[in-house]
């Protein structure tokens, strides 16, 4: 079946039309992709290039034996689509009491409109702080709206927010611009309480002389979002090299960061936190 739609998009690809990475195709694109892990059929996804690399925390499978050949019950989605840089951020709240997860994945388009990369961090049980259903709560409150055209940021501005967070866990010189309100979800465990209005996340306890590394970005002004993949350096202390693999979600509106969302996939259980692994660094 992969080798029919693999056969049937290169001579689509033919065409003599130059194809433009448009926010229709993203979102067909992030579509099939949402499609393929409900039924857990490759057939629902649409336009997978032949060099398609699949990735699941950091670790190279194969499409065909992946969490994508299981289906899942979403109980509810988010994409992301990034046009400058041709690539898709997805996230996945599965609440299925027999196997929850919550999935954070990047796609990378090629030049001809093929998915080349899909990059997923899976997390559940073991994870850090994972509860999906208290993500999917937590989630349910949030307000994703597009953000109206005249009061859009930059590209640059709304990376510069996610980056400012990921820098700050290194260098206590950092100026992170939080914005008033601030509500963090991580892993199910959620800053907001009280009076919305009021919730902040300058609440302090962010690490000290941690690198955020192998950083990789997808970018939506329109949702003034910045997904950043990275290596979160000094967590479980298994894999020195390249972190633990964990992905920050940004809102970044006008007044600053508006709302994080972040998942930790633990190389040992509960990233070192329960006695299982070494002692991790704290981390925010």
């Amino acid at each position: 079946m992969l080798s029919f739609i693999v056969l049937s998009l290169a001579s689509m690809a033919t065409s003599t039309t130059a194809f433009e990475c448009t926010r229709d195709w993203l979102q067909k694109t992030s579509n099939s992709y949402v499609s393929m892990q409900s039924s857990g059929q490759q057939g629902d996804f649409k336009n997978i290039a032949s060099t398609l690399v699949y990735l699941e925390n950091n670790v190279t499978v194969s499409v065909s034996t992946g969490l994508v050949t299981h289906p899942q019950k979403i109980a509810a989605s988010r994409s992301l689509l990034d046009t400058t840089a041709c690539k898709t951020f997805t996230e996945l709240i599965i609440t299925t009491p027999e196997h929850p997860y919550v999935v954070h994945t990047q796609m990378t388009l090629d030049g001809e409109g093929n998915v080349s990369l899909i990059d997923s961090l899976i997390t559940d049980k073991g994870d850090w702080a994972f509860n999906a259903t208290g993500y999917a709560y937590w989630n349910a409150q949030e307000n994703w709206d597009p953000i109206p055209e005249s009061q859009r940021l930059s590209r640059a501005a709304i990376k510069a927010g996610g980056d400012a967070y990921a820098d700050r866990c290194n260098d206590v010189t950092v100026n992170v611009p939080f914005g008033t309100p601030c509500a963090r979800l991580e892993g199910g465990a959620y800053t907001g309480r009280g009076n919305l209005s009021a919730n902040t996340c300058n609440i302090g306890g962010l690490p000290e002389h941690v690198p955020m590394t192998h950083r990789r970005y997808v970018i939506d002004e329109v949702y003034g979002t910045v997904d950043i993949f990275l290596g979160f350096q000094g967590l479980d202390r298994t894999r020195p090299n390249e972190g633990t693999p964990d992905s920050h979600l940004f809102r970044v509106e006008e007044r600053g960061i508006r709302y994080i969302h972040t998942v930790s996939a633990c190389w040992v259980d509960g990233c070192g936190m329960n006695g299982t692994g070494p002692p991790p660094m704290r981390r925010v």
